[in-house]
């Protein structure tokens, strides 16, 4: 389960990153040394949501006792999109209410700090958690199949949901249509440009797929400006590049003629 974990997001990380090659070709660009740093964090986080998700299926497939079905006659029609709209909106409120214990002064020099190390972040950044962080997220799902029948067709799309929101809330651009996250539908719908917002400002769009809980508790900030945050992104790259430059000037300096 590990491994199908590091897969998973090796594939949909790249996917994207791929995208935005495509997409936008600049908005990674000097960010080499983060997006080195996030792929490491994501794949110790892999290995961390790889143990909880390989005991469940263990003890589905040997034991039974999940409450994961293969027989879609078990429960009516109308139950599958019902239960994956129930595991969303149960993980949206531990996640809501796990990161904002996560902003916390203590527990986010502990942790948390080490996902928002990644401004901007990008698709690479999706499970860049300290394993702290990745402990949290990593249970709920688990936990969530001993008390909630679901057709296993339909937990595999609530982690394919999952997955793919978690990486296009970091991508730094919007790859959903307009509708999505302008219109009425994105008034409730956490995309890329809300997420982006969080990580501008840190107190606020605690989310990760409804806007629910940030509207009802004062949390909702609006979304985010991805114009500004490429430009402090490539203004950060060229501060650096130029260090370099200065660096090795400096050292061909010293050298005998």
């Amino acid at each position: 389960m590990t491994a199908i974990v590091g897969v998973r997001y090796l594939a949909a990380s790249g996917g994207f990153a791929l995208a935005t090659r495509l997409r936008h070709p600049g908005l990674y660009t000097g960010l080499d040394p983060q997006i080195r740093r996030e792929i490491g964090w994501s794949l110790v986080s892999a290995a961390i949501y790889g143990i909880p998700a390989g005991v469940i299926a263990w003890g589905w497939e040997n034991r039974g006792w999940t409450r994961v079905y293969r027989d879609v006659d078990a429960f009516p029609l109308w139950y599958l999109p019902l239960s994956v709209l129930l595991y969303l909106t149960a993980h949206d409120t531990w996640f809501y209410w796990t990161h904002r214990w996560m902003h916390r002064p203590r527990p986010f020099r502990l942790a948390h700090a080490v996902h928002h190390a990644s401004r901007p972040p990008t698709a690479w950044a999706a499970m860049a958690f300290h394993p702290i962080e990745a402990l949290t997220g990593a249970v709920v799902i688990p936990l969530l199949v001993f008390i909630i029948p679901i057709h296993v067709a339909a937990l595999g799309l609530v982690l394919t949901i999952m997955t793919v929101m978690g990486v296009t809330n970091h991508m730094g651009w919007e790859v959903f249509p307009r509708f999505m996250w302008r219109g009425p539908l994105g008034a409730w719908l956490i995309t890329a440009s809300h997420h982006q917002r969080h990580h501008e400002r840190y107190g606020c769009n605690y989310g990760l797929y409804f806007r629910f809980w940030d509207r009802l508790c004062g949390t909702d900030d609006g979304l985010g400006d991805f114009t500004r945050d490429r430009a402090r992104a490539q203004a950060r790259a060229g501060t650096a590049a130029g260090a370099r430059g200065e660096h090795a000037d400096r050292r061909g300096a010293g050298r005998p003629a």
